[in-house]
């Protein structure tokens, strides 16, 4: 059947400037004009999925059958064949030299360095100070990452480049993902910053590698268990090269997301009373006035829903695959080589989903309500043999931080101080000041 193609579109360059000026709700609207709808960045056609239902075929049930997208192409230059970028067999292979990494045995490991930054972090606070919740989650984020990641004083310098460079690569690189191939070569700002961060990291994560090979010794950070990962069918362990690109996917990754998911989850509470309480009186019946620890979070429900709710209002905008085979989605047959484009931002707020999906509610997710979705209908971490390996990480993460942050402070909006949103893989506050007031 002929697929309709969205409005918007510009000569030469497509539908990517009607994407990059109204992101969420050019994508958001397109469910209107059916389940597959044509966009176009710059002359590349791309077939754009509306529905839950043909988003899990293409995720989970046809999964097989898609590999990465052009965006990866476009990264994969700069950021490498990490997990994230990679495709077929040796994708496989990564994911299973990386997997005992995220095990839960390790997870719990990491949950100790987790409660110690976030522990410290709150400690340095001061009562009625106004704190840039969003840098403060940022740098926490990059904290915890860097820690589990290096252990070494190398490993440091490594975490400080972090800091200044992973916010570049995120920021400028989907502006270059999205634009015309031409436009990566142009000695433009947005070009130069982003090589320049590419270059800097390269470097002290290639010295930490370096460092490590010649100590050759388990510190029992996650840089150490990727680089004694051995390959069960050819005797064979990470390169150099392989090490850095999934080091630096973790880091892009792993980052990203759990900063922004904080920072979302503190703006939220304070906007939204009863679920504070609710959550404040859960952390302290389940803590009673202890440090939170790993084996405390299967108990704290409401804070895993509160958490789900935030995952589902502040998820990735867009990411794409490639059809390595010819597919039916419903009505549409899409060719191979053809790329199809998926929105975990449009998922999370169909109102064929979601009752009321711009209202904050982690009421949805009880266990009763959570039942009643379609599949495809929540990904915060993709799906199928590509979801992302750190989801479990960073869901701990997290939840440490809420009960650790709840325990002691209540952080309220800065009258007269809107909260506005930047676009850019996601949705990033402008700015969160927030003041920090101390639990009576």
């Amino acid at each position: 059947m002929p697929v309709p193609v969205a409005p918007g579109r510009w000569p030469l360059l497509g539908h990517t400037p009607a994407m990059l000026r109204r992101r969420f709700e050019f994508t958001s609207a397109l469910r209107d004009h059916g389940d597959v709808v044509k966009i176009f960045l710059g002359p590349l056609e791309t077939y754009f999925v509306t529905s839950p239902e043909l988003t899990h075929r293409v995720l989970v049930t046809e999964g097989t059958a898609f590999g990465k997208g052009i965006l990866f192409d476009r990264f994969r230059p700069f950021l490498g064949n990490g997990l994230a970028m990679s495709n077929g067999a040796f994708h496989l292979r990564q994911r299973r030299l990386m997997q005992p990494a995220f095990h839960r045995a390790r997870i719990a490991r990491y949950a100790e360095t987790m409660v110690r930054a976030t522990t410290e972090l709150v400690e340095s606070w001061r009562p009625g100070e106004v704190r840039e919740i969003d840098e403060d989650m940022q740098s926490l984020a990059v904290t915890v990452v860097g820690e589990t990641l290096f252990s070494t004083e190398l490993g440091r310098s490594a975490i400080e480049e972090a800091r200044r460079s992973i916010p570049i690569i995120l920021n400028d690189g989907m502006i270059r993902a999205l634009s015309p191939a031409f436009v990566a070569w142009l000695p433009i700002p947005v070009n130069r910053r982003f090589d320049a961060a590419i270059e800097r990291m390269r470097a002290i994560v290639l010295a930490v590698i370096a460092q490590w090979r010649a100590d050759g010794v388990d510190r029992g950070d996650l840089l150490s268990t990727l680089l004694l990962a051995i390959d069960e069918d050819t005797g064979e362990g990470m390169t150099d090269q392989q090490a850095f690109d999934e080091v630096i996917t973790l880091l892009t990754a792993g980052i990203e997301t759990s900063a922004l998911v904080l920072a979302w989850m503190f703006h939220e509470i304070a906007r939204h009373p009863e679920v504070e309480r609710r959550l404040r009186d859960e952390v302290d019946s389940v803590l009673a006035d202890r440090p939170v620890t790993f084996d405390d979070l299967p108990k704290l429900v409401y804070t895993k829903q509160v958490i789900h709710e935030v995952l589902r209002m502040y998820p990735i905008w867009i990411f794409m695959r490639r059809a390595l085979r010819e597919v039916e989605l419903g009505e549409v047959r899409i060719p191979a080589g053809a790329e199809v484009t998926v929105s975990p931002h449009a998922m999370h707020f169909d109102p064929r989903s979601y009752r009321e999906p711009d209202r904050f509610d982690p009421d949805r997710w009880s266990a009763e309500r959570a039942k009643e979705l379609p599949k495809g209908a929540f990904i915060p971490f993709g799906a199928g043999t590509r979801q992302c390996i750190g989801n479990a990480f960073a869901l701990t993460e997290v939840a440490i931080a809420a009960a650790t942050v709840a325990a002691r402070w209540r952080l309220v909006p800065v009258p007269d101080k809107p909260v506005r949103v930047k676009y850019t893989t996601t949705a990033y506050p402008s700015r969160l000041p927030m003041t920090v007031v101390p639990r009576s």
